[in-house]
């Protein structure tokens, strides 16, 4: 019986898809950021291709270098800029705008049943709302921008059942690191993964797409959340066109099943230099920091901030400490409920919605033997400043350490605010 992942590919490729097929198949809607976006235009001059297959189906956020850090970067982004003009693409979100991975759903084009192709790693995000979404490299994206066609193998699919309800001072990040932890870093390798129970159940939007987002970081192909009430309701005011939900057959074939509980879940965090190298904070308590940061697509969302300026309340930061909302809207909500000044009041930088220090390129690298704790989705060595030590953890615990200087249990702090 089939599983999400084989009917939505199936239906994109018009034929029957079960696991380790090979199939073709018509891409929905193609993503490439301004990293990504300049080689797959490369790459599409040298295949003489003249025009994209559908200038509404191709979406083209500035985001990574944003604002451009360089004169190369300008450079780069102009003559994307020129190209994206000449093609008449419609769906172009320019710097400032935010990350693509919060942009998409929040124009509307992350909708389940789809086929959503990304030239970034991160474009699992998308599951959160019961689409197939996966990242190709940028010559890839260049024949998808020209055909509208890609050729993949239809991945083998892991059931992933989790139970119970979040304790306080902990949240997805929290939950995403356990299943990380759990499942190891190449765990998942080319496999989907389809989350169920109670504790997705619970979770928002947001901390659903926090889950879906790190994904990848099992080797996963891709990770969908089946819609519900909750999807419906984020996507009726903004889908861009019609969908088709899509479910599991109730006796669907999966590889293997987890079944894990959040009941007594602490906070946790991912050390140097794994992202499944999980321990609970009390293991960390006390390792000091040099910087905080607080965003990305993992966790630059409204939640996000919001749990973070809570925690924040009247204490003063003492580490340097970055906030980046991950989308113009995220600031402007954020600002008009106060968080954003509770923050700055803090002594917090906020940079503009963007990707920020997460690739190591701008607004916030760190020097050789310094620590970073990042609500970012990665903490490999050379990530964000080649000779820094970056520590991964929700935005409570990010802004816990913050107020302490040291990684610190966000429970304690919470309790010594009120």
């Amino acid at each position: 019986m089939p599983t999400v992942s084989e009917k939505i590919l199936s239906r994109a490729a018009g034929e029957k898809a079960s696991a380790d097929d090979f199939i073709e198949a018509g891409v929905d809607f193609a993503m490439a950021h301004d990293g990504t976006s300049v080689l797959a235009v490369k790459a599409l001059r040298e295949m003489n291709v003249s025009k994209v297959f559908d200038p509404e189906k191709i979406i083209i956020p500035f985001d990574h270098l944003a604002p451009a850090n360089n004169e190369t970067a300008a450079n780069l982004q102009h003559d994307i800029r020129s190209w994206i003009e000449e093609q008449g693409i419609v769906n172009y979100y320019d710097v400032g705008e935010g990350v693509c991975h919060q942009v998409l759903p929040e124009r509307g084009f992350a909708l389940p049943g789809k086929l959503i192709i990304g030239a970034d790693s991160h474009t699992c995000t998308y599951g959160a709302f019961g689409a197939f979404a996966t990242g190709v490299g940028a010559t890839d994206m260049a024949e998808i921008f020209a055909t509208g066609r890609i050729w993949l193998r239809v991945p083998k699919t892991i059931k992933v059942v989790i139970n119970g309800k979040l304790p306080a001072g902990t949240s997805a990040k929290d939950l995403a690191l356990m299943v990380v932890g759990r499942i190891g870093s190449d765990g998942a390798t080319y496999q989907a993964i389809e989350y169920y129970g109670e504790a997705i159940e619970h979770l928002n939007m947001d901390g659903r797409m926090t889950l879906c987002n790190m994904a990848i970081e099992m080797g996963a192909k891709n990770s969908v959340i089946t819609p519900d009430k909750k999807t419906f309701e984020f996507i009726k005011k903004c889908a861009v066109e019609n969908y088709t939900a899509v479910y599991a057959d109730q006796n669907a074939d999966y590889t293997v099943e987890y079944n894990m509980d959040v009941s007594d879940l602490e906070p946790l965090v991912a050390c140097p230099h794994q992202v499944d190298n999980v321990c609970p904070v009390s293991e960390v308590v006390g390792t000091p920091v040099d910087q905080v940061f607080i965003g990305t697509c993992t966790n630059g969302r409204l939640e996000d901030i919001e749990a973070a300026a809570k925690i924040t309340k009247n204490n003063k930061f003492c580490v340097r400490t970055i906030v980046i909302p991950a989308s113009r809207q995220i600031l402007l909500d954020a600002m008009e409920k106060g968080y954003i000044q509770a923050l700055v009041r803090a002594g917090a930088m906020i940079a503009p919605p963007g990707c920020g220090p997460c690739l190591g390129a701008h607004l916030g690298v760190i020097g050789d033997g310094e620590v970073c704790l990042s609500t970012a989705n990665r903490n490999f060595k050379g990530r964000m400043g080649k000779g820094g030590l970056i520590y991964l953890a929700s935005p409570e615990t990010a802004a816990a350490s913050a107020i302490k200087g040291e990684i610190a249990d966000p429970r304690e702090v919470r309790l010594e605010s009120c």
